[in-house]
């Protein structure tokens, strides 16, 4: 037997199933992964301001930058 008698006997005998139905559980894999990552992200959604008192106290108690010679670089837009 040659190596591709063999090769094609062995695809003939072998039985795969549906293979778009064996690739489903990936797809649900991958929802779960993505739905706990969102999850995740979720959380920390609104942190900053629920924490806004303690950064303006800690504001007034340590000066702002400009009290420690940070540089002033005007607006965002540069105007």
């Amino acid at each position: 037997m040659t190596l591709v008698t063999t090769i094609l006997a062995a695809a003939e005998e072998g039985h795969h199933g549906n293979v778009a139905l064996e690739t489903v559980v990936f797809f649900f894999i991958a929802i779960a992964v993505f739905a706990a990552l969102g999850l995740v992200v979720f959380s920390y959604r609104d942190v900053a301001n629920r924490h806004a008192g303690k950064a303006q106290a800690f504001a007034q108690s340590h000066g702002t930058a400009a009290d420690h010679g940070a540089i002033d670089h005007g607006t965002a837009s540069g105007h």
